[in-house]
């Protein structure tokens, strides 16, 4: 299946040419950030058929399948579901710079009202800096 995604990351574009966007979002949003296994097949209560239907479970689990030299199916194939698209994420980093210049507030609520965690936010918050942390020493 060749389609485009535009903005996805590489393995949430993988899933939803193979089970439909709206099974990639699905996992994005129960379990991005997590490494997951994809099994070589589902049954009816497994947290993939719960998450994204029997269908797109299915089309997955087919699609990741682990073979080894003779064909033979073996194992599970692990992935880290990434949190959600690139596009999403390179605009809450955007609000979030945003936040830090404008306001005067903290980086946690900066962090919160950008949908980020604390330590993005103090990582944006060096970087808009333009200096390391002088507390720091230099390892190189």
């Amino acid at each position: 299946m060749t389609s485009s995604f535009d903005g996805l990351p590489p393995n949430l574009r993988e899933i939803a040419e193979v089970a439909g966007l709206e099974a990639a979002m699905q996992l994005a949003a129960e379990y991005g950030g997590i490494q997951v296994k994809i099994p070589r097949r589902v049954g009816s209560e497994h947290w993939l058929v719960k998450c994204v239907g029997l269908k797109a479970a299915e089309a997955i689990c087919a699609h990741y399948l682990v073979r080894d030299a003779d064909g033979h199916p073996v194992g599970n194939f692990r992935m880290l579901i990434p949190k959600g698209s690139t596009g999403i994420m390179a605009q809450a980093r955007q609000r979030l710079a945003r936040e830090l210049q404008d306001g005067d507030i903290s980086v946690r609520e900066a962090a919160k009202r950008a949908g980020l965690g604390e330590r993005a936010g103090w990582r944006m918050k060096a970087k808009l800096r333009g200096r390391r942390d002088d507390r720091q020493g230099d390892l190189f």
